[in-house]
């Protein structure tokens, strides 16, 4: 089975207000992220590598990490806007990371086997772990090749009641990715028969399969992404948006999952009572025990 299991955990929260990554959701104080471990673990994932800041380390360590201790193996990483290729430097002006795509590169020195993404703070659900850990299994005899694997969601399971989100929306052929557009400002009002989505499209929610093939790709598209806008303070350089960059130009090659689970999130703080609403369901149906790590 897979091992490694890379979690992006170093978002601000901008629109949240907070460190979302470990405020409790679950009837025993329970995170999102704490779901998403207890489903790697019992897909067979034995190893966690956080991608995190340097400034919320302490508070992560304590209130998240202390958690899995015995458990599982647990490493860190930071992401860091000053960690870029050599010959590239951050202009005064930024004042944050590169986005997903840098803090999956931020990973490249301590990853050397086939692995998963997935960001902190969202509840993708026991199947797409299981879909995850299926695909990792065979990609471990294959850990030069560039084929990889996304577990998407429909996007009318993906929308918030509170305010606009931002999808990457995907189109398939046969099961194979043909491309990835970031699609910002998506309202509910948007979707449903005759909007301007039907809601049936699937969408990119950063979750991954990938072979360490991955991080030399990446490589190349981050110094492409620098020379064009690394002037940009506020320039991001987007997983999904550069996977389907190197579809098109046949560097990879990327199976598209569509899971069976319900993807739920806490993009905005009046989102949180439906997630914990959606939680205490899933427990009262036995999906989960009442307390996840004791």
């Amino acid at each position: 089975m897979p091992a490694t299991l890379v979690i992006l955990a170093a978002g601000m929260g901008s629109r949240y207000g907070g460190l979302k990554q470990i405020d409790p959701v679950g009837p025993s104080g329970e995170t999102v992220l704490d779901y998403a471990v207890f489903d790697a673990l019992r897909s067979g994932f034995n190893r966690i590598v956080f991608v995190i800041r340097k400034d919320i380390e302490e508070a992560f360590r304590s209130s998240v990490g202390s958690k899995y201790e015995g458990k599982v193996k647990v490493d860190y990483v930071f992401q860091d806007q000053n960690d870029l290729p050599a010959g590239f430097s951050v202009t005064t002006e930024r004042l944050k990371p590169w986005g997903t795509g840098h803090a999956v590169w931020c990973a490249r020195h301590a990853v050397n086997e086939a692995f998963a993404v997935i960001n902190a703070d969202d509840f993708y659900g026991r199947d797409a772990f299981q879909k995850l850990g299926d695909f990792l299994s065979a990609s471990q005899n294959a850990v030069s090749s560039a084929h990889f694997a996304i577990i998407g969601f429909k996007l009318k399971d993906t929308l918030s009641e509170h305010g606009a989100v931002a999808r990457g929306v995907c189109t398939a052929n046969q099961s194979q990715l043909v491309s990835i557009v970031e699609t910002t400002g998506i309202q509910k009002a948007d979707v449903g028969s005759g909007k301007k989505f039907s809601g049936e499209e699937i969408v990119s929610m950063n979750c991954w399969g990938f072979t360490p093939t991955l991080f030399s790709l990446l490589d190349v598209e981050l110094k492409a992404f620098l020379k064009l806008n690394g002037s940009n303070p506020k320039a991001e350089f987007y997983l999904p948006v550069t996977i389907s960059d190197m579809v098109n130009n046949k560097l990879a090659q990327v199976d598209v999952f569509t899971a069976q689970a319900t993807w739920f999130g806490v993009t905005f703080k009046e989102d949180k009572p439906r997630v914990q609403s959606a939680i205490n369901d899933l427990v009262n149906r036995g999906e989960y025990p009442k307390r996840l790590f004791s």
